[in-house]
């Protein structure tokens, strides 16, 4: 096969596909170039920054291409359903990344919870602000409320009930078994709302609007703090930076964002705001993960 990968890949993967005989060619294409270069490819394999829409599909028809692979969980940059009318095959790695996206999101929540980011920031300043920061609250006994609970919300719920958190999920697919599994009670949207004092969304991106929105924080107890590295369009940024100002939501950790690069300068520099530039599955071993199931999705294909 020939194989475009646009958005980067783990090197050993590139080189075991090499290895079993296929050309493999790493390059990124401007999306009014993608489809006229899909022709050419049997395969093509991206990340977040590639988008594969149905315009680009319609270019690519009457080439070779006969598979698209999303090195990730969601697959919300591809239009999957024209892909597969058109006779295209979509896959993704959901397994890979898991382990590493739910350690950023905790590791939000304890930079919400004792100001990680920002002291750090103005100690390279050469600022020494002990009380500016000395009101840091704790994560044990606090109730963490995981929106979306698939493989990354399973894993912050059983790190979250290891340091001794309460944890509650929602989703609207109820797995059997899963809470006498994990000790781990399914609630109604609303309940969860109502009764966390952090709320982690592990949802992929949803019709409808923003799962987290003015009607929604509402609801969220007051000092609530919201966790998002899951995809930028589940959170309302103008809401949440009105909940910021407003001290109904106490912080922000955002991994993911409306558009990207995110341009809400307002949102990205708030005191209250630990914010990354979506690196959730940014790990050695997540990548190495990655490629090895991308290898194994080609050779069963």
């Amino acid at each position: 096969m020939k194989i475009l990968v646009t958005d980067g890949m783990d090197k050993s993967a590139m080189a075991a596909l090499r290895e079993k005989g296929h050309e493999v060619v790493e390059q990124f294409y401007e999306p009014d170039q993608l489809g006229a270069a899909l022709r050419e490819f049997d395969a093509v394999v991206v990340r977040s920054k590639t988008k594969v829409r149905a315009n680009h599909i319609d270019e690519a028809k009457g080439g070779r291409l006969k598979l698209i692979i999303r090195g990730g969980v969601g697959v919300d940059n591809i239009d999957v359903k024209y892909a597969e009318q058109n006779g295209i095959a979509v896959r993704n790695t959901p397994k890979a990344s898991s382990q590493s996206v739910a350690e950023l999101a905790l590791g939000h929540m304890f930079a919400c919870s004792r100001f990680i980011s920002a002291a750090g920031s103005t100690m390279r300043q050469g600022k020494w602000e002990k009380k500016a920061y000395g009101k840091g609250i704790e994560l044990q006994g606090k109730t963490l409320g995981i929106i979306g609970f698939g493989r990354i919300g399973q894993h912050l719920g059983v790190m979250a009930k290891a340091i001794g958190m309460k944890v509650v999920a929602f989703d609207i697919f109820h797995i059997p078994g899963i809470e006498q599994q994990l000790g781990i009670d399914y609630v109604e949207m609303d309940a969860l709302l109502a009764q966390s004092d952090f709320i982690s969304v592990h949802a992929p991106a949803v019709d409808g609007g923003a799962i987290i929105n003015r009607e929604t924080i509402a609801k969220m107890k007051d000092g609530v703090t919201i966790i998002n590295t899951s995809r930028g369009s589940n959170i309302d940024e103008d809401a949440l930076l009105e909940a910021l100002n407003a001290g109904k939501v106490r912080a922000a950790g955002l991994d993911v964002w409306a558009s990207e690069p995110t341009q809400n300068e307002a949102l990205y520099s708030h005191p209250m705001v630990s914010c990354t530039p979506h690196i959730g599955a940014a790990t050695g071993e997540a990548q190495k993960r990655i490629g090895t199931e991308i290898v194994s999705i080609i050779e069963n294909f």
